[in-house]
């Protein structure tokens, strides 16, 4: 598998980023505090103060411009920190990465006319949590939130499969359809008593991530606070860019358990076998996915990004697979980190998935 030819590897980018002040603050915290932490989370779920330390260390508007206080770091340091907090717990980083891109991606929707509401600064310097329901556009039309033109905005109205992080957040970012149009509306939505929780999902994976199901109940969305709109063929069109691609806590997993493996004397020919692999897929999947973003994203090379990302998915199943064999029955008990991250990859396989990436991955199966 190749990726073309490029000047620059993209993955030696990433990992030169180590050098980042943020990133040598953000792995002192992820090893120091995450890391140890991560079972107990998994099993006590994601505590309150975990965001402020977030907030403490800027990772709440690292992609924030600098005079809001941000990092305003390239790709490659945010695809490192992404590596790094995934790798250390798994259940921080899935309700950080909700929220994670939200502050880059207000500031790109400014304009020298716009002015920002108050939420949406407090966002992008770093004060509050969103979180996230925007997937279920994928689903409509069978099951999505709906929109609809009021005066002065929007009206919200459905429920949200799953919103992780669900009593953490001040607000949400939500993504509704307004069926009339096809026109699909991303607005910051403050939490109040017309958005509640039908209690939290029953997962077997991610289980201390606080992830619920939530419903929208008429809530009026002023224009101001819309992100963007755009037609359901653009969003479409946007989101192969986001589901298609092996991204970077696919690769903090994988350094996780292959360094286990290596700390484990029975599995070590297992990490020497497979860390030459993991390596080669992270450096495709990043080359590929900086190409299609170059290209204007879509279905550039999509039959090679899924390919990767098949591949770091089917990395991650032989990974952690053998960890529960070098640790016998004890990988299996709750204090043992070989079942946490066999259930994080399980996560990984359906995370975002897409009918494209379904199709993919089961055909390599089938294969």
């Amino acid at each position: 598998m190749t990726a073309g030819t490029t000047a620059t590897d993209p993955a030696a980018a990433v990992t030169a980023a180590d050098g980042h002040p943020l990133v040598v603050r953000v792995r002192e915290y992820a090893e120091t505090v995450l890391r140890p932490a991560a079972l107990r989370t998994d099993r006590d779920g994601v505590p309150a103060r975990r965001i402020s330390e977030l907030a403490a260390l800027g990772l709440l508007n690292h992609t924030a411009p600098v005079e809001f206080g941000g990092a305003g770091i390239d790709r490659n340091t945010d695809r490192r920190l992404h590596e790094i907090i995934s790798g250390a717990c798994f259940n921080t980083w899935l309700i950080w990465a909700q929220h994670a891109p939200m502050a880059g991606r207000i500031a790109e929707s400014r304009t020298p006319e716009t002015v920002l509401p108050e939420l949406a600064e407090r966002v992008l310097r770093g004060e509050v949590l969103l979180g996230a329901g925007v997937s279920d556009v994928r689903r409509y039309p069978k099951h999505y939130l709906r929109a609809r033109r009021s005066v002065g905005g929007w009206t919200f109205d459905g429920t949200i499969s799953w919103v992780s992080g669900w009593g953490l957040h001040a607000a949400l970012a939500l993504a509704a359809v307004d069926p009339e149009t096809e026109t699909v509306v991303t607005a910051l939505v403050p939490v109040g008593e017309r958005i509640t929780s039908a209690g939290p999902l029953p997962l077997s994976a991610v289980t201390g991530s606080r992830t619920a199901r939530v419903r929208i109940d008429q809530v009026f969305v002023p224009e101001s606070h819309v992100l963007l709109t755009h037609s359901l063929e653009r969003s479409r069109h946007l989101d192969i860019g986001v589901a298609s691609d092996a991204r970077g806590h696919h690769f903090g997993l994988a350094e996780t358990v292959l360094t286990e493996l290596e700390h484990t004397e029975s599995a070590r020919e297992v990490a020497r076998a497979w860390r030459p692999r993991v390596a080669e897929i992270r450096s495709t999947a990043y080359a590929l996915a900086d190409e299609s973003v170059a290209r204007g994203g879509g279905d550039h090379r999509l039959a090679e990004r899924l390919a990767a990302k098949v591949a770091s998915g089917e990395a991650l199943s032989v990974l952690t697979r053998a960890l529960l064999i070098a640790r016998a029955g004890r990988g299996l008990g709750t204090d043992d980190t070989a079942q946490l991250h066999a259930r994080s990859a399980l996560f990984v396989l359906v995370q975002g998935q897409t009918t494209d990436v379904r199709r993919a991955q089961l055909a390599r199966l089938a294969r």
